[in-house]
């Protein structure tokens, strides 16, 4: 058991709001990151689960911190580092914001001149700026082509010990689905497939293959 070990995850899509009707998101439906969440707290671990939102219950016996937009999300997430085992980033968090949410809502014709984009921290790269020795950081990646190149360079940049690639231009895996086939790069060179099994079964798989 590892009870006296903590586990930090991440999970779900960020929002930004434009006004007060739109917003910039994603697909994700944080499947992947409850899964995971679960699968730790099955191993024993002191589980903090911070969510975007999603259509999910939460999980028994994990705390669980709701969050909206991606600066909220940078603050949980930094909140929890420090004192955290093992680090696991799966939210798909947005990478920009509008520069001021509008108040009411904008006008179709004037919407496309008035969002004003700004980038959002990237928080992955931030935590792994942190990291300490002894802790775990693994990061996801979603990518569209260059799948490996792609993953293996944000693993160095962001100095991350893992990087778990999905490939979304798959209509079958990915965001939404119950079902994704993981390829796993480690810093130290190691690479892994995880064929196409439930979110669930990979979340197994993939604690296996980091604690290794």
């Amino acid at each position: 058991m590892n009870k006296n070990l903590k586990c930090l995850i991440s999970a779900g899509p960020t929002r930004e709001w434009v006004d007060s009707v739109r917003f910039i998101s994603n697909p994700s439906s944080g499947k992947m990151g409850y899964a995971l969440a679960s699968e730790a707290k099955k191993r024993g671990y002191s589980v903090v689960l911070v969510s975007g939102p999603v259509r999910l219950d939460k999980i028994e016996g994990i705390s669980t911190h709701f969050v909206e937009n991606a600066k909220e999300m940078e603050l949980e997430m930094t909140n929890h580092f420090d004192s955290a085992n093992i680090i696991i980033m799966c939210a798909a968090v947005s990478d920009h914001r509008p520069k001021n949410k509008k108040s009411g809502k904008i006008k179709k014709n004037d919407f496309a001149k008035s969002i004003d984009l700004v980038e959002n921290p990237d928080i992955l790269k931030g935590l792994g700026k942190r990291k300490k020795k002894g802790q775990l950081l693994v990061g996801f990646a979603a990518e569209a082509e260059n799948f490996a190149q792609n993953a293996k360079q944000k693993l160095i940049q962001k100095n991350l010990d893992w990087i778990a690639m999905n490939d979304i231009s798959n209509p079958s895996h990915g965001f939404g689905s119950d079902h994704n086939e993981i390829f796993l790069y480690s810093s130290t060179g190691e690479e892994v497939k995880l064929k196409s099994a439930p979110k669930n079964l990979l979340a197994k798989q993939i604690f296996e293959e980091i604690l290794k």
